[in-house]
């Protein structure tokens, strides 16, 4: 049975990987599945980001012409913006990897990564290429074609800077050098144990009409992909839409479109095609020496199928699953024909994919539903999990259960019978493993690129690892072996039946209340730690000495906690001297005789499954001179982000405004109020809470206003004088600062503002910079990426009547949560006015 558990893990397709109960088996999708039977052909699409692929494309390749169609994104887009929270860096990578895995679920197409961190926008390719490593994740794309082995690969964007982002262009440089690269034996020779070199027959460029851009042209090959499905009931305009539209975190909500599309192509490698994407290649079962007989038995499995009993096709399908594994699953078979060592890997590659696809068909058309789940949401490293799984026969097949494979243990079922219409579960005990981290988060990363700890993960969206349950039936005498992923399912009064990810976690996690503290005097600070147990545990947290800083006490024990219990200690901090530094608070947890290290965080929104991860115990300790003028804020909500948590840990009493607080009530008792990110492209209200905030400027108060995208404003007014916002940026975290106007009250009040201030600032200095911008604003900063133009529009201050008004474009967003002590200081200075 372990044989038979590893030759399963190779065969399954990243539909297993994502699906969290049992795949459809409407009469639409087993149709498709029937069509897709008969096509042996694949196409890779390339491109950096989560939302960069284009899905009406992928749609039509997947649904349309029943290709193996995959995504691969460079990264997870960890340096994009969130319309729909606060999560930031690898924590909005995981939510983008799940929009993306429930984008794939509407078009049809799988999902592959890199290891390659959207450290944030790169204005050219050489950038972006030094900061992830470059060999690393060429190896990366290499090894992923070498396991999908495409037909065609495909490029969203071009080597010549067309795509405008550094990434962007970065993509298209590797996916030419991975083209080559992946055919070379001298190539990354170690993945040769595992998997076989291959050439793609074409790269080619999608090109595009974005905007004022367009690369197409009228002689360049294309492809109307703008077709209507009748089994899906959707057109690949509408199918386009509905996947996009899973971005939420980037708003990218899009209208279904109808009616025919073209997409065009420029071959940058490989063979010109002039009519057909795959001209050249076999798609069908020609491919395979032999695969003649199994084609013509697929043509008449599907001319035969009776939607109204699809049933009446799982005889044959299992005879056809027999003739696969007889001419292209057996030495035997591959010896007969003496195939090149090219054609055998083809061979064993379609294999793979074929048994797996007629399995799929197979329980589809038998009416066989199943799942595997666990009886609770979270159990502890090391402890029992009840495993029930449950299943029906809906059809007529003769089906039983044979057995199930839990962590290499077979267990046996005595041929269980499966009657017609009666639901059957049966429980199983298994161990919980391994801690559900995801994989590229095992360990620390650096700015460019995600630590891997086991190679042959990569490439994978979530961990291929996973608790699984291997399900064997007999069906049609025949034992067929499936794989399931272990899931937990509750019912939600208001969302009805949720699956959510099993959970397995530490025995105890210890989450600090805040991610930074920052100290401004010698007085200690109390940190608070909230303990989570998830099994029985007894034992001790204390937090690891860190030189300059005083802990007390050294530990805290605890005893005889139950699982669910939650409580919270407390540790006093305080800095031994005045000298300026940053340092990391560790929190160390022992429990049951073993030590852990971790903490505990969760993400939910409705439109992904639940996010757990563990990340390291710790927090930053800031220890800066930090001056502080006027306590009271008042915060208005945009996009999302952490400035009010930040203020308040330097003491300031932040209030979050309501519209009506805002129109309606005495705004002069607020020393300043903080207009949140992006807030003029999200609050569709700011255009009428607008004159009542510039009046509260003119009548003496502060108005600091963050960032916004030139796109989609609600109104172009917002401040008191003009200024356009444009896109441009500065994203060399570390480019010079040069000072303007050295005596501006900004740069001096409280704290005085120095070139060192702008030290450890990471991703960027700041984005969406103001343009065109009236002489009645101050404009005391000035800086660039190298190789561009001095820009004056990240910090725009003005007196208007008795106040003042500040339109900043630095990434403050960023800067405060991470603890930077230079941002934090000037972020003061821009709430604090001088008193007249």
């Amino acid at each position: 049975m372990k044989r038979l558990l590893a030759a399963l893990i190779l065969t399954v397709t990243s539909f297993s990987l994502i699906a969290q109960t049992s795949p459809p088996a409407d009469i639409g999708t087993i149709k498709q599945n029937l069509k897709k039977l008969n096509v042996l052909g694949s196409v890779l699409y390339i491109a950096a980001h989560p939302d960069d692929e284009n899905t009406r494309l992928l749609g039509y390749l997947a649904q349309e012409k029943h290709y193996r169609t995959g995504y691969l994104s460079l990264t997870r887009g960890d340096g994009g913006q969130n319309l729909i929270g606060t999560e930031q860096g690898e924590l909005l990578g995981l939510i983008r990897t799940q929009e993306l895995l429930a984008a794939r679920r509407v078009d049809g197409a799988e999902q592959f990564f890199s290891r390659a961190n959207d450290f944030g926008f790169s204005k050219n390719p050489e950038e972006t290429l030094k900061f992830w490593d470059k060999e690393k994740v060429l190896s990366d794309m290499v090894w992923v074609i070498r396991n999908f082995r495409p037909d065609v690969m495909i490029c969203r964007f071009p080597t010549t800077g067309e795509g405008g982002h550094g990434n962007h262009t970065a993509s298209a440089i590797l996916a030419q050098e991975a083209f080559s690269a992946a055919a070379d034996p001298k190539r990354y020779p170690e993945q040769l144990k595992y998997v076989k070199v291959w050439q793609a027959k074409r790269l080619l460029w999608n090109t595009f009409s974005f905007g004022s851009i367009n690369t197409t042209s009228p002689d360049q090959f294309k492809i109307n992909v703008g077709g209507y499905n009748p089994l899906l009931g959707k057109s690949y305009g509408e199918i386009a839409a509905e996947s996009r539209s899973n971005h939420k975190t980037q708003g990218f909500g899009s209208a279904r479109q109808r009616g025919e599309a073209f997409e065009y192509f420029k071959t940058i490698l490989g063979d010109a095609p002039k009519k057909d994407l795959m001209e050249g290649i076999a798609t069908d079962w020609s491919r395979i020496p032999g695969g003649a007989a199994i084609g013509a038995q697929v043509d008449a499995i599907t001319k035969s199928f009776n939607a109204d009993s699809p049933q009446l096709s799982v005889k044959a399908l299992v005879n056809l699953l027999d003739k696969v594994d007889q001419t292209i699953g057996t030495d035997k078979a591959m010896q007969t024909v003496r195939l090149t060592e090219k054609a055998a890997a083809d061979y064993e590659y379609w294999h793979k994919q074929k048994t797996n696809d007629l399995k799929e068909l197979i329980a589809q058309c038998a009416g066989l539903w199943f799942e595997a789940y666990v009886a609770e949401p979270t159990y502890a490293l090391g402890d029992t999990m009840t495993v029930r799984i449950q299943m029906i026969n809906r059809g007529s097949s003769a089906v039983k259960l044979f057995g199930v494979d839990l962590n290499d243990t077979f267990i046996t079922s005595e041929d269980t019978i499966l009657s017609k219409d009666i639901l059957k579960t049966v429980s199983y005990n298994m161990q919980a493993g391994k801690i559900t981290q995801p994989y590229w988060l095992e360990s620390a990363h650096n700015i460019g690129s995600y630590t891997i700890n086991d190679d042959l993960k990569v490439g994978n969206p979530e961990n291929p690892d996973a608790a699984k349950a291997i399900v064997t039936f007999s069906i049609d005498g025949k034992n067929i072996s499936y794989y399931r992923k272990l899931v937990y399912k509750y019912v939600d009064p208001a969302r009805g039946e949720i699956y959510q990810p099993l959970e397995i976690t530490p025995p105890v996690t210890a989450n600090i209340a805040e991610k930074v503290y920052v100290f401004s005097s010698p007085q200690p600070q109390t940190i608070q730690i909230k303990l989570k147990s998830f099994t029985n545990a007894s034992g001790s947290i204390s937090l690891k000495p860190v030189i300059g800083w005083k802990i007390i006490p050294e530990k805290i024990d605890f005893s005889n906690k139950t699982k669910g219990n939650e409580w919270m200690v407390t540790f006093n901090v305080s800095p031994t001297d005045n000298k300026t530094q940053t340092s990391v608070l560790q929190a160390k947890i022992n429990a049951n005789g073993k030590t852990f290290t971790q903490g505990l965080l969760d993400i939910r929104y409705n439109h992904i499954p639940a996010i757990t991860i563990f990340p390291p115990a710790e927090a930053k300790l800031v220890n800066i001179n930090l001056k502080t003028a006027g306590k009271r804020i008042g915060y208005i909500a945009g996009a999302g982000d952490l400035i009010p948590e930040s203020l308040r840990e330097v003491g300031y009493d932040v209030h979050q405004l309501t519209e009506n607080e805002i129109l309606n009530t005495d705004l002069s008792g607020y020393d300043a109020i903080i207009v949140g990110v992006r807030a003029y492209n999200v609050n569709d209200r700011l255009v009428y809470e607008q004159p009542k905030l510039l009046e509260f400027v003119k009548n003496g108060g502060n108005l600091v206003v963050q960032y916004n995208n030139n796109a989609g404003l609600v109104t172009h007014n917002i401040g008191p004088y003009p200024f356009t916002i444009v896109n441009q940026r500065v994203t060399e975290e570390d480019a010079k600062v040069t000072f303007t106007d050295a005596q501006n009250p900004v740069l001096n009040y409280p704290n005085k503002i120095t070139p060192a201030d702008f030290a450890d600032w990471i991703q960027e200095r700041g984005l969406y910079f103001a343009d065109n911008i009236d002489n009645h604003y101050s404009t005391p900063l000035q800086m660039n990426d190298t190789g561009m133009n001095p820009n004056k529009g990240s910090l725009l201050v003005t007196d208007y009547g008795k106040g003042r008004f500040v339109y900043t474009s630095l990434a403050f967003f960023r800067q405060l949560p991470a603890g930077v002590p230079g941002a934090y200081r000037l972020f003061i200075n821009l709430l604090s006015k001088p008193k007249n």
